[in-house]
């Protein structure tokens, strides 16, 4: 008969009493190869005794994983999923998970009442593990993961503190490195169209924008910085008309993405200004939109089906066996140059 223990036993104190890794008993519980007879038989003879049942009724009833790894956008307006930049995402994430057996789910987690319904959803036993993009600096939803011991990595992090793990592009070196070349080029006058600064990325992007201007004595006034209420296209029309109103003579201007530079190049075209003669335009993330820009957007490459393979990775890993530390992955971004500068 097996022991009878107060709680639950947990998937370490089996681990501890049969001397094997928290991933060997993962792997024997789920049924997986490459576990020798001896180790298994251990590892079975410890769950017997302190009793221990797999956290998904699923698992306990069909000994194998729920297979779904949910990919969730915590942005509060669910026609964001439209954009560009998010269906790339998506599309990087799924080809990643071609080879594997997981399905993919995607949610949208507006609220405090979602962020609490999401947990628990995914403690249930429903997913193996969740993918976080477009997070705000202040959301707790990565935190309450952690906490319930659900494997998460971020798309993005919300500061430069970040603890949970988290797959990034270089978005300071790439704004940075995008100025300098407008810099380079005789432009002297450069704004900047932000995202919303409550994020990290659009945070980043805008440090390296001031990098580049400080390092070359160039101007950096606040009043180049026009800051956009989202990543969308009318965002970037309505900054772009703000910051022409300011500074007539610009000359140049970095978007923190390809919508907002879309937007922008449509501002500039109804003032009457040609890009890039009059302004030069450079945008942010490499996409492949609907309709293509006029001119072709010369703009920041983010790696995208390199960071969905690196989520999806690293995700696996903190599945099968928990780390003993956070990973942050911080990959490299190209300037790729078209005729809008």
């Amino acid at each position: 008969m097996s022991r009878q223990r107060p709680g639950t036993p947990t998937l370490e104190e089996v681990a501890a009493l049969a001397g094997v890794g928290r991933g060997t008993v993962s792997r024997v519980v789920n049924n997986a190869a490459g576990v020798r007879d001896s180790t298994r038989r251990a590892v079975q003879r410890a769950i017997a005794e302190l009793g221990y049942v797999p956290n998904l009724a699923a698992r306990s009833l069909a000994g194998h994983r729920a297979d779904a790894v949910a990919l969730v956008m915590t942005e509060p307006d669910w026609r964001l999923f439209g954009e560009p930049f998010f269906t790339e995402v998506v599309h990087a994430v799924g080809d990643a998970l071609t080879d594997t057996p997981a399905q993919l789910l995607l949610t949208l987690v507006r609220s405090d009442t979602e962020r609490r319904r999401f947990v628990e959803y995914a403690r249930g036993g429903r997913v193996d593990g969740v993918l976080l993009m477009s997070v705000h600096a202040k959301d707790r939803l990565p935190d309450m993961l952690a906490e319930a011991g659900l494997p998460t990595v971020m798309l993005g992090r919300r500061s430069g503190e970040e603890s949970v793990t988290y797959v990034d592009a270089d978005n300071t070196g790439g704004a940075r490195g995008a100025v300098r070349y407008l810099l380079d080029a005789g432009r002297s006058t450069i704004g900047a169209v932000t995202g919303p600064l409550d994020m990290y990325v659009a945070q980043c992007r805008l440090r390296g924008y001031r990098e580049a201007l400080e390092s070359a004595g160039a101007a950096a006034g606040a009043s180049l910085v026009v800051e956009a209420s989202d990543f969308t296209e009318v965002s970037g029309h309505r900054a772009m008309t703000a910051l022409l109103a300011r500074h007539p003579e610009l000359d140049a201007v970095l978007a923190a993405s390809d919508t907002l530079a879309a937007g922008a190049l449509n501002a500039l075209r109804a003032a009457g200004r040609r890009v890039p003669q009059d302004v030069a335009v450079i945008g942010f993330d490499d996409f492949h939109p609907d309709r293509p820009t006029d001119p072709p957007l010369t703009t920041v490459r983010q790696p995208l089906q390199e960071i969905g393979r690196a989520m999806v990775r690293l995700l696996q890993e903190e599945m099968e066996e928990s780390p003993v530390a956070w990973r942050h992955v911080i990959l490299r971004t190209e300037l790729v140059i078209r005729d809008s500068a």
